[in-house]
């Protein structure tokens, strides 16, 4: 077993599969090996471990994770693709993106008394950027003169340049001058030297929002919805906006006009432009 995830593991990386995306499918492909105990995975056995994945009833995002694992490890690692010709991912929903608007955002920033894990939320929303992103910015990724922020490992191992504005660019320099944050990461902790992992920044934004009043479920991806919809709601460009998420798809930039209620506010009705209905 030890070998065949050591190849998966060389692979994955060999592919550019984020580090996040690369544990994920190790624990899934350990966690079906480690079932077969010494003999040869088969068929049966992987239909299986399907169905037991199906009768937990978990979301369809962590659903289609793990088939993904299992196709990658007999695909790729394995080399028998036939294996697994019969798994059919779930079809995702699309709910629509949890958004808090400006007042919200000011007083999540008010309630964090953590200064390192307020410049991180103030980063997140600043730039738009996955949780990954922020955590493993570099100091020497900030580039004032230019006013640009690097993203070195996106989603997908994509590099990418977002905004630095002057205000977020002299807030970081506040907050660099205040914690001294040793290098090489902006994010890192004196004592560790390495910045905080997702978990502890997850659990002080849930504890500000509840002692802000927010009632909203408050994550480090929620104020990446907020920066794309507060800047298409400021009339950015989806297709900028696109660029600047890294998304690979203009339709998935786009949802966020479902939630922009100044968007909606704008939109007329049918009804409005019948000349019956005109004003008189």
């Amino acid at each position: 077993m030890e070998e065949t995830l050591n190849r998966m593991r060389q692979d994955l990386a060999r592919k550019g599969y984020a580090r996040t995306t690369r544990e994920s499918y190790l624990r899934t492909a350990e966690r079906f090996l480690r079932g077969m105990g010494l003999r040869e995975p088969g068929r049966d056995d992987l239909r299986r471990f399907v169905r037991e994945l199906e009768a937990q009833g978990k979301s369809s995002s962590w659903l289609k994770m793990h088939l993904a694992a299992l196709v990658f490890l007999f695909r790729k690692t394995l080399g028998r693709p036939n294996e697994v010709s019969f798994i059919s991912f779930p079809r995702q929903r699309s709910p629509l993106p949890t958004v808090l608007s400006q007042d919200e955002v000011e007083r999540l920033f008010g309630a964090i008394e953590v200064r390192r894990y307020r410049a991180i939320a103030v980063v997140l929303y600043g730039t738009g950027l996955r949780i990954s992103e922020a955590l493993a910015l570099r100091i020497d990724d900030i580039d004032g003169g230019r006013g640009v922020m690097h993203v070195r490992n996106g989603k997908g191992g994509k590099a990418r340049t977002v905004r630095l504005t002057p205000s977020l660019l002299e807030w970081l320099r506040q907050y660099w001058a205040r914690e001294r944050p040793p290098a090489p990461f902006l994010f890192s902790s004196r004592q560790t030297g390495n910045p905080p992992n997702r978990q502890t920044v997850r659990a002080a934004l849930a504890q500000a929002a509840q002692e802000a009043g927010i009632k909203k479920h408050v994550t480090p991806h929620v104020l990446r919805h907020c920066y794309a919809t507060h800047l298409l709601e400021a009339g950015v460009d989806v297709h900028v906006l696109q660029t600047l998420l890294g998304h690979s798809q203009v339709q998935t930039t786009a949802r966020y006009a479902r939630v922009s209620t100044k968007i909606i506010e704008k939109t007329p009705s049918p009804v409005d432009l019948l000349p019956s209905f005109a004003p008189r």
